[in-house]
């Protein structure tokens, strides 16, 4: 016998995550955010595994997935770095900050580093205009990008400094729902505190490190 792709633990919480939806197929897409914040991306067993609970086939889970930027059916490496290349960024840099991140990542758009790391994207707007250039690392934005923010940002992804900012790369959502569409108000408002908190640091940190040369 096959052994099952999904571990207990999260065939339990899948079936929980059924139990929410009056229609078990409804409940296709938050399946989709479990396996992947197991594996990173949608592993066809997985998928294979994910049609049976709701009652369709595996290539319809498939067709679903591809049609969503933050699904992935192929693997990406820990951080998917996703960077602007729409007009306002593009005007501030965004092509000379995408050209450095392939450079320093030793990859190209669309790859992932020999490490496994860093997979590199670009996007056609991730809606932070006001901070342009911007990118986002697992979905998590970071604006004002320079080529020396950008190598600070690797650097501390890469020592684990932004663990509690930066998710796992399959982890979109880290507030487990308990029914319907309801989330625990305090546990949203204790995250939106420490994100507020971790982005006020940074770019308290960014400030500080950006002096005029020769000011007196």
């Amino acid at each position: 016998m096959t052994q099952p792709h999904l571990p207990p633990e999260v065939m339990a919480r899948a079936r929980e995550i059924v139990a929410l939806y009056p229609h078990p197929r409804s409940a296709l897409i938050p399946l989709c955010h479990l396996a992947q914040e197991q594996d990173g991306w949608l592993r066809p067993e997985a998928m294979a595994e994910i049609a049976e609970l709701v009652g369709i086939t595996p290539a319809e889970v498939l067709g679903t997935a591809t049609f969503y930027d933050m699904l992935h059916t192929e693997e990406v490496g820990s951080y998917v770095v996703t960077v602007c290349t729409n007009i306002a960024c593009m005007l501030r840099g965004a092509y000379e900050v995408l050209d450095h991140a392939q450079d320093s990542l030793g990859t190209r758009v669309g790859a992932t580093s020999a490490d496994g790391m860093f997979t590199l994207e670009d996007a056609e707007c991730l809606a932070d205009c006001g901070r342009a250039p911007c990118l986002q690392v697992n979905h998590r934005f970071f604006g004002d990008v320079t080529a020396e923010s950008f190598d600070r940002l690797v650097d501390d992804l890469r020592g684990g400094r932004l663990d509690d900012e930066v998710p796992h790369h399959g982890t979109l959502v880290r507030i487990r729902r308990d029914g319907g569409l309801r989330v625990d108000d305090e546990a949203l408002r204790s995250e939106r505190t420490a994100s507020a908190a971790a982005m006020a640091e940074r770019a308290a940190a960014s400030a500080g490190g950006s002096g005029t040369p020769g000011g007196g």
